[in-house]
């Protein structure tokens, strides 16, 4: 049996020595480009390989590790953990302070667990079973959540690359944001009123903010995943985007 105490140990250490180094011993070597193409396509900062190190180091020997640095690195278990070592790396190259970590765990292709950090403020949230739980990274202690009604803001991803859409949420008098750290903006799916997310879909991206919100209304085709609380706003994007591509 899988000891899910013992995995979220793990994540909540690597993402400690991550938050350490970070705010300890980085440099600006580790805000530069390397000549490793990570496996979604993009030339990788230095901080998201030493990132990387760091999770490996202290998940691999739970399962396979599917990174979006190096892909898969072995594929020999039934457990698959799915990291995004650095969550908006454009965020954080910029000292924008809205960036994290994303781990997924996968037994026999179904989810399990989500983990998703905001390093920039020392928060995990997380799920492994019906329960969401955010803890504070430096003492571990849960923090207490409070339920947003009538949330005035929702988040559209990628929201530059899709024009027609952002006039089309205007005429709407839809408010949102465009924050650049896609698993973050989707963990928080509960405090918005939507988040949306547009372009190519990929599961370092989403894997983990999904399955802690899996509770919530999802829709997701080949170009866009919307999260909602409310089926109204679910329909209402789901027929702008529609209209859209008419």
């Amino acid at each position: 049996m899988f000891d899910y105490n013992s995995f979220t140990k793990a994540v909540i250490k690597a993402n400690q020595e991550l938050y350490g180094y970070i705010n300890t011993h980085m440099s600006s070597s580790d805000l530069k480009e390397s000549n490793t193409i990570g496996y979604g396509g993009d030339n990788s900062l230095e901080i998201d390989l030493k990132a990387e190190k760091i999770f490996i180091k202290h998940l691999k020997e739970f399962g396979d590790i599917y990174s979006e640095e190096i892909g898969l690195l072995s594929s020999s278990s039934n457990i698959k953990i799915i990291i995004d070592p650095i969550d908006g790396s454009h965020n954080f190259k910029s000292q924008l302070p809205y960036y994290g970590t994303s781990v997924a765990l996968k037994i026999n292709d179904e989810l399990k667990a989500g983990f998703v950090c905001n390093l920039a403020n020392a928060t995990l949230i997380y799920k492994t079973n019906k329960d969401i739980k955010t803890i504070s990274l430096c003492n571990e202690k849960e923090l207490k959540d409070f339920e947003i009604e009538n949330s005035s803001i929702g988040i559209f991803e990628r929201a530059y690359a899709y024009p027609e859409i952002c006039t089309k949420l205007y005429e709407n008098r839809i408010k949102y944001r465009s924050c650049g750290a896609a698993a973050l903006s989707l963990a928080y799916a509960q405090n918005f009123s939507f988040v949306l997310f547009a372009g190519k879909v990929r599961e370092f991206d989403i894997a983990a903010a999904l399955y802690i919100n899996s509770n919530l209304f999802i829709h997701q085709d080949d170009e866009f995943l919307i999260v909602t609380k409310s089926k109204g706003i679910l329909e209402l994007i789901k027929g702008i985007i529609k209209n859209n591509r008419l």
